[in-house]
């Protein structure tokens, strides 16, 4: 799949997020390293600290069907507003694929870059 592919369904899957709050649907794909599709939306809370971005839903979702290890994850706004992972979010990702590519939306189209770039210095195990 290619990464325009990948973005194209983390925005499908955007419609689905449960955003009363701040009207900003996020979808985001996992890729694992078996070529496995993990999806997850955000689902904001009245509690605000309570909600769930979209990646980590969709972190927590490979995990769950036995993939813990990632090699891309995509992550879009249904309304097509360029997103990235927010730092907890970037945290998490890199202790489960820190040589995984994030996958978003750029100025001229879809954009892959490495974890490390995006956190360089994660908290360390």
């Amino acid at each position: 799949m290619t990464a325009g592919e990948l973005l194209e369904r983390a925005a499908r899957v955007a419609a689905r997020a449960h955003a009363p709050f701040s009207g900003i649907r996020v979808g985001a794909v996992v890729e694992d390293r078996a070529g496995g599709l993990h999806e997850g939306v955000n689902v904001e809370s009245a509690s605000y600290g309570l909600s769930l971005c979209a990646e980590r839903a969709a972190l927590a979702r490979a995990v769950a069907e036995g993939q813990d290890r990632v090699a891309r994850i995509a992550v879009a706004r249904a309304d097509g507003v360029p997103i990235v992972p927010c730092g907890a979010c970037r945290q998490l990702l890199s202790e489960l694929g820190d040589d995984a590519l994030v996958v978003y939306e750029g100025p001229d189209g879809p954009v892959e870059r490495p974890m490390r770039e995006l956190l360089p210095d994660p908290f360390l195990l």
